[in-house]
């Protein structure tokens, strides 16, 4: 690549489909609307999971529109070129808005509207394994040469979207905000349907028990793995080889197979660090 990643006040994005100008317009100028639903994370903590439940809420758990529509139209990434245009020129369907914004960079107008907003938070040793295999495996932004070197980067913040560390920490200061449900990664895959259910009530939607299921059963990580739309599929090869899916394990703890006790040690003192005086209940993953 011409270039490791893109900057736009001080923090890295990838290089392909991010654009200085693109990222100050969708901070400064966009318009967030009160019926706006936006799905907030980190990078490589659940969002296109996140994205494939409420799509399936929208349509009562017929899969037909989760199969035959990508995810990046139907919740476009307001930060990107393509998902400003797709959102800017969408008629139809619910009106979802995906992102991996810091919340320093997030639309302006999101904080004196009524749009509602869900967050996700995943546990951060399996954020920066997931990234690992995501991004050397991509051409979207800088490679990383080992998992030793991407453990040092992520540590620092210097990987696409910056420090997971100041990332959360942000978002979580509006936790106890009406508009705002944070979720976690690790309950959600240990209870789908408790999840499912939070989702409804806080959006204001009923599903009948049988919709449920087909909610539960569509959104699964089996039936996402199998659908091409929930994947990279339709992003050229040269940026995303075929083999290359979203939903590579979709388990968790994966973490452990990877650290070694120093870098354990190293992770959890940055992060108690770095996390200092937030409830440790708002992390239920160890």
């Amino acid at each position: 690549m011409a270039q490791d990643y893109v900057w736009y006040d001080g923090i890295a994005f990838p290089v392909v489909d991010y654009k200085p100008e693109i990222l100050k317009a969708a901070h400064e100028k966009f318009v967030v609307k009160d019926e706006d639903i936006m799905l907030v994370s980190y990078p490589k903590s659940g969002t296109h999971w996140l994205i494939e439940i409420i799509s399936l809420i929208h349509t009562k758990g017929d899969p037909k529109w989760v199969r035959s529509v990508n995810t990046y139209d139907r919740s476009p990434w307001i930060e990107t070129e393509s998902g400003n245009t797709t959102i800017v020129n969408r008629k139809e369907g619910p009106p979802l808005i995906s992102s991996h914004l810091p919340i320093q960079l997030f639309p302006k107008s999101f904080f004196t509207s009524k749009a509602k907003l869900i967050y996700v938070i995943r546990n951060p040793k399996d954020v920066l394994i997931s990234g690992y295999y995501f991004w050397s495996s991509t051409n979207l932004a800088k490679k990383p040469e080992s998992l030793e070197q991407y453990f040092e980067w992520f540590l620092r913040g210097h990987v696409p979207y910056g420090s997971w560390f100041d990332h959360v920490r942000g978002w979580l200061s509006l936790r106890e905000k009406e508009n705002v449900l944070v979720l976690c990664y690790e309950e959600m895959r240990k209870d789908p349907r408790k999840s499912i259910e939070k989702i409804c009530q806080f959006l204001g939607k009923a599903l009948e028990p049988g919709e449920l299921n087909l909610v539960l059963e569509n959104s699964s990580f089996q039936a996402m793995k199998e659908n091409k739309m929930s994947n990279c599929n339709s992003l050229p090869e040269e940026l995303i080889p075929k083999d290359v899916k979203i939903t590579r394990k979709g388990i968790t703890g994966d973490w452990k197979n990877h650290f070694t006790p120093a870098q354990t040690q190293a992770f959890e003192e940055t992060f108690r660090e770095k996390m200092a005086g937030l409830p440790p209940e708002l992390f239920p993953w160890d």
